[in-house]
């Protein structure tokens, strides 16, 4: 144990003893004769833990007790009482002291009070680290990009995040629609309750309410205990609705009588309970067309888009993808503890020039690769996956070929290359937007090796 401890007692026997004690179990302690010494102390340095007397000459505990939740509010103090004088030791606690210790003090119970006030301060210190380190993670202004479309972003993060407003994320997958929602939630008033991502596409259908709003123990066939559902998990912050299209349109009724009532019935119960959360959610389908066609309750998309984000596609946003990949850069070599310093400018190039189908995602994961295969302080050519840049000298204007011979070999080296990029015959073709029996005869028409 490291943590610091100030004995402030007028009996000298009782500062000697208590220090004792203490020093054996490893703690730094410090003696002061009165509360106007240890006010010296604690203006000098900062303190753990501060264990005073309340009755002492010069300044009593009570007034040195105000001085030091001024100056330092995170040291904990602990008062030392009469046991005639135990309302002293209530004003005490009402002040801000953390606990009380009866004369003739016991070590044993000094000791067990210390170490558990210490442990919990610890703990909390260690989360307010990490909630400060999640802040600034989240922090909008450390998104990346400088583009007008992310300026727009932006403005907007910055103006929903004071409000409690439901917010509805549009955006293909990939573009950070949780980093946004993230964002959101961490530059709010309810930045310090929990941030509770659902990924709605991936909870099984009969599944769903219980998942959402809990169930109670025998509600259904293998609920064999009381479960929280993630709205009252999420209760006085924020959930995140991830693809809320792909919720059934039979449950969505009972998402929109959580949000109006701000109320949930767990499964196996009929009594309602009253939750506080935000909601925020995301979709990479056109909601609007799914209300049109059926699909989705016109009532349950307008109470979602209280406020619309439209988060722009990569090719939307090119200028910012060298910062993006600079990003990207300094993360995994850090991460990796590799001397990657950059990009130079053939690899930039061929970027630059690539279709990013799968988004700032897929740049990522790119980069990532990148680093672990680099060996010098410059990311080039030769660390880009194989197939990067191969679309560039497809077109070869200056040989003698007819038009059909030309696109031919164009239908070839396109293929090929998509190929790469999906593996899949079906994903293929519903990039390539050709049925699966096109593509498949295109493959045997031009001779395309299928072999990875």
């Amino acid at each position: 144990m490291s943590e610091s401890i100030l004995i402030v007692d007028d009996e000298e026997i009782i500062r000697d003893s208590v220090s004792f004690v203490l020093k054996k179990e490893g703690f730094s302690v410090q003696e002061a004769e009165n509360g106007k010494v240890a006010l010296e102390y604690v203006k000098e340095r900062s303190f753990d833990l501060v264990i005073t007397d309340i009755e002492m000459p010069e300044m009593k505990g009570i007034e040195l007790l105000d001085h030091i939740t001024h100056i330092s509010p995170e040291t904990l103090v602990v008062v030392i009482t009469a046991y005639g004088s135990i309302e002293t030791a209530i004003a005490a606690l009402r002040k801000g002291a953390v606990d009380y210790i009866l004369k003739p003090l016991e070590f044993d119970e000094l000791l067990m009070k210390s170490r558990r006030l210490l442990g919990e301060r610890r703990l909390r210190m260690e989360n307010k680290l990490l909630r400060g380190e999640l802040h600034r993670q989240y922090d909008f202004t450390n998104i990346i990009g400088k583009s007008p479309a992310m300026q727009h972003v932006f403005d907007t993060i910055k103006k929903v995040a004071q409000t409690d407003g439901t917010v509805l994320i549009n955006g293909k997958s990939g573009t950070g629609k949780e980093l946004v929602a993230r964002a959101i939630h961490f530059n709010s008033k309810r930045k310090d309750n929990p941030f509770i991502a659902v990924n709605c596409g991936a909870i099984v259908e009969n599944l769903f309410e219980s998942e959402l709003f809990g169930h109670k123990r025998g509600a259904f066939t293998g609920a064999s205990m009381d479960r929280v559902g993630y709205f009252k998990a999420a209760d006085g912050g924020s959930i995140f609705l991830d693809e809320v299209s792909e919720i059934p349109l039979h449950l969505q009724v009972k998402l929109l009588r959580a949000i109006e009532l701000k109320e949930i019935t767990p499964v196996g119960t009929s009594h309602p309970i009253p939750v506080d959360v935000r909601i925020i959610a995301s979709t990479n389908r056109n909601l609007e067309k799914f209300v049109q066609e059926g699909k989705y309750r016109e009532d349950l998309f307008y109470r979602l888009n209280v406020v619309g984000l439209d988060l722009p596609q990569l090719s939307d946003r090119s200028e910012d993808i060298p910062l993006l990949i600079q990003h990207f850069i300094v993360k995994y070599a850090t991460q990796m503890n590799k001397d990657v310093k950059g990009m130079d400018n053939e690899a930039m190039k061929v970027l630059l020039s690539h279709n990013w189908k799968g988004e700032v995602r897929e740049l990522e994961n790119v980069i990532e690769r990148a680093v672990i295969f680099s060996e010098g302080r410059l990311i080039t050519r030769k660390e880009l996956p194989p197939f990067f840049g191969e679309t560039e000298g497809m077109y070869s204007f200056g040989s003698n070929k007819t038009l059909k011979e030309a696109v031919a070999d164009f239908e070839r080296e396109y293929i090929s290359h998509m190929l790469r990029v999906h593996p899949n015959k079906e994903d293929l073709a519903k990039a390539l937007n050709i049925s699966l029996s096109s593509l498949y005869r295109k493959i045997e028409e031009l001779n395309i090796s299928t072999q990875s």
